[in-house]
């Protein structure tokens, strides 16, 4: 019996984005094993961001094309099924891009930690031996950070086109792998850096494991792994409809650990403060964003038929971590903890608004999907957090950097500036008028509201009013207490790279906030998923 083999059809001209990402990350493995020590940094620097803005350039560019392909559909079903390239996955892929130049850069910063990154010198060294003494003497940086986060970046961007099952497991994976090895590689603190990439490491493995489970008996319900059969079958009301409940049920899990959505959260203020701060701000932000885009997928194109059935467990998620983040996070005394537990109240505000209306094509004029309503608040939620993470490592004692309160009291007299556009990225978070914050908030809650889910956008009413309270609280504590007689913290001067990433975030955030009308115009240009 002769079997006959075919090549698979790639689609390069739409996914080589995502291939420019994938191969400077190999070249990047490659200038690790054969260049001298002392000329990688600059390399991996440079490499890392010409990637990452040809990348960009390149989404760019499919975006505007996408219009152009035939039959007039604004996208295309790519890489033999497995990959869907269309608005919403374009628009994805530039904010992730977005993002992780900002992380790059933050990743690149020297001038703080006395001419050296934030990274280790040497990873394997353990904390505290003769190992880890000589690598700091001797000015080591691990440079291999730089090919880990171009990996990261290419799941990342395949995770929310990924258009059947299995391509969702492998972008999972490929995203997240690379996350755990950046957490526990800290220069200071090494072992609270460790001990968070190991919980990281086995509640990721964890949630991975039920995903997989669940991915297996949604196949076994549907018999395809393609989301367009998946609906299909859900649509016709396949037999055995408990299996599918069961294996929705079971790739929430691992969805739900990836955005920090309660109760599946721990993880998240444990990383958020042991990994570096660059790590930190790349990771709040990217990986949101992704694992959002392909939550919506999944649920709006493969199960977006059986609705009803999984409506129910998006409000109970939505209002439990609403509640738990704000509520925990009025009790903290770090700000990367107030921070973390802050992202998972912002996830809570992410659910929220993926219970409106799915299609714009239901809607009455001038309104917004739920789909775009949630593009535009990870747009909002993003730059802020990657600039508040960014001041946060200009913030140093004795020790290093801190984000203990009573070290930041008093820091709006100390340095006003810093503490001032600290101040302005919480009051976006907090969701105060002018800011890009207030608009997301608006698009999220109003189009629940449209959809008849007003008790979820009731609780998240009264939950951003006690988000307003620890970030106005904490706002207080820079400007209007007295700095402690010893341990008061100081303002680090940054090099050109995190002072850029700051005033770019800046800026953008005040912009969306004032005149969010492109942008808004941008995400509902997206359109829909492609089926």
């Amino acid at each position: 019996m002769t079997v006959e083999f075919t090549k698979p059809h790639i689609e390069y001209a739409q996914l080589w984005p995502v291939l420019v990402v994938f191969g400077v990350a190999c070249i990047g493995v490659l200038v690790e094993a054969f260049l001298p020590r002392e000329r990688r940094y600059v390399t991996q620097v440079g490499l890392a961001v010409l990637g990452l803005v040809v990348a960009l350039g390149g989404t760019i560019g499919v975006g505007v094309h996408l219009d152009a392909l035939k039959g007039g559909a604004r996208g295309l079903i790519g890489a033999e099924g497995a990959l869907a390239v269309d608005g919403p996955s374009v628009y994805l892929w530039g904010l992730v891009l977005i993002c992780a130049i900002g992380g790059v850069l933050l990743f690149a910063e020297r001038r703080v930690e006395g001419g050296v990154t934030v990274f280790a010198g040497q990873a394997a060294a353990l904390p505290g031996t003769t190992a880890e003494r000589e690598a700091s003497t001797r000015g080591l940086e691990h440079t291999e950070v730089y090919p880990l986060v171009l990996f990261a970046v290419g799941g990342m961007m395949l995770f929310p086109a990924a258009n059947d099952l299995i391509m969702l497991f492998v972008a999972l994976e490929v995203l997240s792998l690379p996350l755990y090895l950046l957490c526990g590689l800290a220069r200071r603190r090494r072992l609270l850096s460790q001990e968070a990439a190991l919980k990281y490491f086995l509640l990721g493995a964890f949630s991975s494991a039920f995903f997989l489970y669940g991915l297996a008996l949604v196949y076994g319900y549907a018999g395809t792994m393609e989301f367009a059969g998946i609906a299909a079958a859900v649509q016709g009301g396949a037999s055995n409809h408990s299996l599918l409940l069961i294996g929705v049920g079971m790739m929430s899990v691992g969805l739900f650990f990836k955005v920090g959505a309660v109760p599946f959260h721990a993880w998240t203020p444990d990383v958020y403060q042991g990994a570096p701060t660059a790590v930190t701000a790349f990771m709040s932000a990217a990986t949101k964003i992704a694992a959002f885009g392909a939550f919506l997928r999944l649920f709006y194109v493969a199960f977006g038929a059986d609705r009803w059935s999984w409506l129910p467990m998006m409000w109970a998620v939505a209002i439990l971590t609403m509640v738990v983040g704000a509520v925990l996070a009025v009790v903290q005394t770090d700000v990367k903890r107030m921070l973390a537990y802050s992202s998972i109240a912002h996830t809570g505000f992410l659910l929220t608004g993926m219970l409106g209306v799915q299609s714009a094509g239901d809607l009455g004029k001038g309104e917004i999907s739920s789909l775009e309503a949630v593009l535009f608040y990870l747009t909002t939620y993003g730059l802020a957090i990657v600039g508040a993470f960014a001041v946060v490592s200009l913030v140093r004692d004795s020790g290093g950097e801190t984000g203990r309160f009573g070290a930041w009291a008093g820091l709006g007299r100390r340095a006003p500036l810093t503490a001032g556009v600290f101040a302005f990225f919480l009051l976006s978070m907090a969701g105060i008028p002018l800011t890009a914050g207030f608009i997301g908030k608006w698009a999220v809650f109003s189009v629940a509201l449209s959809a008849g889910a007003w008790p979820v956008v009731v609780v998240a009413i009264a939950s951003s009013i006690v988000a307003v309270f620890f970030y106005v609280r904490f706002i207080l504590l820079m400007f209007f207490t007295d700095a402690e007689p010893q341990g008061a913290a100081a303002v680090t001067a940054a090099s050109p790279l995190t002072t850029g990433v700051i005033a770019v975030t800046a800026v953008a955030t005040l912009v969306l906030g004032v005149v969010p009308g492109p942008v808004l115009d941008l995400v509902q240009h997206a359109g829909s998923f492609i089926r």
